[in-house]
Order: structure tokens, then C-alpha cells, then sequence
């Protein structure tokens, strides 16, 4: 009988003694990397978004910077704040992983809102430019999840269901995690691997809709809108997989987890931009100065 597959992947990609690359850095490395590739080209094969080669890495470097510290920031807050009271240097603990999507979506906003302010745009523009690119950084960052061991789905007994270390009762395995693995004495702890959903749905799913979408111009805060209500549904889906955090639970019945409460208002906005975005009509132009 084959057993379900076990996740031994080591978190740390590169060892140097004193010096650690871990695969979650690579992935933020990688998602940062394809952002700037992929928006140079589109600033190269759309003109009419008024956007340069250059002004693609500006606007990267602000966005960077939002997207880590509101992710940590909004992790610490939203999924472990008993941690921060603990130890109020856990903040800065980015290595040890833990960020949040929708905190780091906040420090995006607030980046480019600087940005868009720096650089005469409207924020919708930059909004705009930006959407379609970010979901293939989330892929990578739920990969990242993936390797790391964490963020793991729910009990399941399907085919691909996976065994996550991280996710068993403490002292479960004293002959070893392999041999009891290969004895079939961890099956019944097998999970949804939900951050490779999350990477599908969230990450390439999103990514290919939102490009599609945006290959002709559409009213300025459409793009947007569609990135919110995309994601904040893709996102639900995902939940209904995904293992709510520990120290939360359930917020409501074995359904409501914090993931969804964060995600719905998302959807109700993104639908409520687009819908005023074309009521507005006002298409893109180039900014006056780059």
C-alpha cells in the first residue's frame, strides 16, 4: 500500500555556518525578482499605461518594503500576538517565517499610495499596474510555506494527501519519523497540502485572470477591484482546506476561520471598485512626469 507522501524538505536551502539562506527567503527573492521582469515588459509593450523600465523598480522597491512590514507586522497582530507579549523581539523575527497576506496588503497599499504621491500618478494607476504581477509572487510564497512545513490543510484521506512533521502530536515517532512513516503508523495524519492550493488558486489562477483582464485598458480602479474580489474568493476556497491557526480555531462553528473573516470584505470591496470604477469610466493616462 502506498503511504501518503511525507514533506522532509530541510527549511534551510543554503548552509554556511554562521550565515543561513532559508527556501522562504529565496521564494520572497523570487516573487520580488518576477515582479520586475514582468513589469518591465509590460512597461515596455503597453504605452498607453505610462509606465518605464525604471519607474518599475521605484515602485518595487516601495512596495518591498510595505509588503514585509505589513506582513510581519500584520502576522504578529492578527495570528500571534500572545507571542509578541512574550517576546517583543518576535516582531522582528522575519527568519523564523510568519507573515500575513493581508497585512502585507495593507503595506502595499501604503507604499504605493508614497509612491504614486512622489511620482504624480494617481494611486489607482499604480494600483492598477501593480495588481496583475502580484499574484505570482503569492505563488511563490505559499511554495515557500510549502518547504517550510507550515500552514498546513486539514485532515484528509486523499490520494495526495501529505504528512507534515510540524503537524504531529509531540513524540509520535521515537523510532523516527521514516520508519514510522514506511510501517503506515502516521496515514492518520496525513493533510490537504492547502499551501499548494493556495499557491494554484491565489498565486497562478489570479495571476493568469488578472493579466488577461488588463491586456487592453479598463476604468482606473478596475484592475484592483478584480484583484481584491478574486482574491478574497480564491481565498475563502482555500480556507475550507486549510488547518485554522491553533491558538484561534474556529471564529464560528468548523467553518468561520480568521483567514475567511479577513478575506469576505475584500470581496465586497473588489466588487464594490469595479462596479464604480466603470459607473467613473475614467480611463489610464501618463503621468507628467516619471
Amino acid at each position: 500500500m502506498e503511504r501518503p507522501f511525507l514533506v522532509l524538505i530541510d527549511p534551510v536551502a543554503i548552509d554556511l555556518g554562521p550565515l543561513q539562506v532559508h527556501w522562504y527567503g529565496i521564494a520572497y527573492l523570487l516573487a520580488f525578482t518576477s515582479f520586475w521582469l514582468i513589469g518591465a515588459r509590460l512597461a515596455r509593450s503597453r504605452p498607453w499605461m505610462g509606465w518605464t523600465p525604471e519607474a518599475v523598480g521605484d515602485v518595487l522597491f516601495y512596495g518591498m518594503l510595505g509588503v514585509i512590514i505589513g506582513g510581519r507586522v500584520g502576522y504578529v497582530l492578527f495570528y500571534s500576538f500572545d507571542s509578541l507579549l512574550a517576546d517583543p523581539l518576535f516582531l522582528f523575527k522575519i527568519w523564523d517565517g510568519g507573515m500575513s497576506f493581508h497585512g502585507g496588503l495593507v503595506g502595499l497599499i501604503g507604499g504605493l499610495w508614497w509612491f504614486a504621491r512622489r511620482t504624480g500618478r494617481s494611486f489607482w494607476q499604480v494600483a492598477d499596474f501593480v495588481a496583475p504581477i502580484g499574484p505570482l509572487g503569492l505563488a511563490f510564497g505559499r511554495i515557500g510555506n510549502f518547504v517550510g512545513g507550515e500552514l498546513w490543510g486539514r485532515f484528509s484521506d486523499v490520494p495526495w494527501a501529505m504528512i507534515f512533521p510540524g503537524a504531529l502530536p509531540p513524540g509520535i515517532a521515537p523510532q523516527g519519523l521514516e520508519q514510522a512513516w514506511a510501517a503506515g503508523l502516521l496515514d492518520q495524519y496525513a493533510r490537504h497540502p492547502s499551501q499548494l492550493y493556495q499557491a494554484g488558486l491565489e498565486g497562478l489562477a489570479l495571476f493568469t485572470l488578472l493579466m488577461i483582464y488588463s491586456r487592453r485598458p479598463r476604468p482606473l480602479g478596475a484592475v484592483s477591484g478584480l484583484f481584491l474580489l478574486g482574491y478574497g474568493t480564491f481565498r475563502c476556497i482555500a480556507e475550507f482546506f486549510r488547518e485554522p491557526d491553533a491558538h484561534l480555531g474556529y471564529l464560528a462553528g468548523d467553518w468561520l476561520t480568521m483567514g475567511m473573516l479577513l478575506s469576505l470584505p475584500m470581496v465586497l470591496a473588489g466588487a464594490a471598485l469595479m462596479a464604480y470604477a466603470y459607473r467613473r469610466n475614467t480611463m489610464p493616462t501618463a503621468p507628467e512626469s516619471n
